[in-house]
């Protein structure tokens, strides 16, 4: 399965955000594809926006700077992975941090990494949970987001929805910087405005 084309990618993290919902996050990791639509995210930007890890991490500034395309995957509060898409043209870092997808494949092999229902909402509300959902770990940092076991591909249904913006959340820098954008009225969302 191809996932979207890098040109995709080679554009400001904010517009990426923004046109990556809907879109579908699929896992060939483990002995079961798993897939989820990708319903909230929050734009990064380089070293100018406190909160990126562009500006203080400074491990992550090899693939930051890098062309976009490719998986940002970093453990928060030590006990959390979370996906990001690296953007724009190499020299010009942005990521978008993918927080929450609705489940399209694969439900039950979710709930049985997760330990919950495969209807439960906490499946994969949040950017912990669907990378534990979908199996996605520190092994996927740097991995190819247009062509391997983890790919984002085009929309799935038609572009029918609307979009919420607002801050981004649970961050301590940057906290009112309007970078967070999702599905108005998904359920899946991880916490509703």
């Amino acid at each position: 399965m191809t996932g979207l084309p890098r040109p995709f990618y080679l554009r400001p993290a904010k517009t990426v955000a923004r046109d990556i919902l809907g879109c579908v996050l699929v896992s060939r990791i483990g002995r079961t594809v798993t897939a989820g639509r990708i319903v909230e995210t929050e734009a990064y930007l380089g070293p100018d926006d406190a909160a990126s890890h562009a500006a203080f991490r400074p491990s992550s500034r090899e693939l930051f700077y890098g062309d976009g395309g490719r998986a940002y995957v970093y453990r928060i509060y030590g006990m959390h992975w979370c996906l990001n898409a690296i953007t724009g043209k190499a020299g010009t870092p942005g990521c978008v941090l993918i927080r929450a997808v609705e489940p399209v494949v694969g439900a039950p092999a979710m709930a049985r990494r997760r330990g919950v229902a495969a209807t439960a909402r906490e499946l994969t509300n949040g950017p912990g949970k669907l990378t534990e959902a979908l199996a996605i770990t520190g092994g996927e940092n740097g991995a190819d987001l247009t062509d391997g076991r983890l790919v984002i591909t085009a929309l799935d249904t038609p572009r029918d929805f609307a979009i919420a913006s607002g801050p981004r959340i649970g961050i301590t820098r940057a906290v009112d910087v309007p970078l967070r954008f999702w599905i108005r009225d998904n359920v899946w969302v991880s916490r509703r405005a």
